[in-house]
């Protein structure tokens, strides 16, 4: 059984991490931790926080390694001593609960020779085509190296099935057959062990699993939309979107449609 991100009060703001275009920062908790903070307040919302957490937890029961995540506690007072205006904008706008991701101190950027087990690469590649995840081409990998180990990052690009919620929970079934395009993926050449990532991912992952991910997202990223109105209500339509996927391969590269 899972529990909700622990909560960490944010102690104070360090620096912005100007790569990204939701404008992530570095900040130091009251756990004495460094984090990379994405911000509730981004132009992406918070839809993006959720899927951070739901496939980070996803990619930890395959056994893939992702940085420990928290929910950041941000205060005003935080955004008041802050100068730079744009960064005070934002943290002002993001007062509440943000995602926490752990610094990872010396990690570097893949370059393109993957470190640790030899199959990892290939279960990176089938959770993101689990996912649907839009965002590991090599312009952006979204892969650290750090220990000699190859750690996932950068995971709110996944699950675009909640953005068109606006007008109300759309149909799972039509996520559970999209299929998912690997040609731009910094990991394609592993595509051909996407059987072997298969055998190793199948017994790890059923609806529980998924329930047990949502558990961790709290409440308060959970906005409601028409015809799921509660926290308990979004979980549900997010189990049954992702249980439904589970559910076929018709989304797998190389599957038979």
């Amino acid at each position: 059984m899972s529990r909700p991100l622990e909560t960490v009060r944010v102690t104070r703001y360090v620096t912005p991490l100007r790569e990204g275009g939701s404008l992530p920062g570095v900040v130091e908790g009251s756990d004495l931790g460094t984090y990379v903070c994405k911000f509730r307040g981004a132009g992406q919302g918070v839809r993006v926080l959720v899927a951070e957490v739901v496939v980070g937890a996803l990619a930890r029961r395959v056994g893939l390694r992702t940085p420990r995540l928290v929910a950041l506690d941000l205060t005003r007072e935080i955004a008041r001593y802050e100068a730079d205006e744009e960064v005070q904008d934002l943290l002002t706008a993001s007062v509440g609960l943000n995602l926490g991701i752990d610094f990872l101190p010396g990690a570097f950027g893949y370059d393109g020779d993957p470190p640790g087990d030899p199959l990892d690469p290939a279960v990176v590649l089938w959770l993101d085509a689990f996912t649907a995840n839009v965002d590991r081409s090599w312009r952006n990998p979204n892969l650290l190296v750090w220990h000699d180990d190859l750690w996932v990052i950068d995971h709110g690009a996944s699950l675009y099935f909640h953005h068109a919620w606006a007008g109300g929970v759309t149909d799972p079934a039509r996520f559970a057959a999209q299929r998912w395009d690997a040609s731009d993926h910094v990991l394609g050449a592993w595509a051909d062990r996407l059987g072997e990532a298969e055998a190793r991912v199948a017994p790890l992952l059923d609806e529980q699993a998924v329930v047990d991910a949502l558990d961790e997202v709290p409440d308060a990223w959970l906005e409601p939309v028409p015809g799921a109105e509660t926290p308990a209500a979004l979980r549900e339509a997010y189990t049954a979107f992702l249980s439904a996927r589970l559910q076929t391969r018709q989304w797998l590269p190389g599957a038979e449609a």
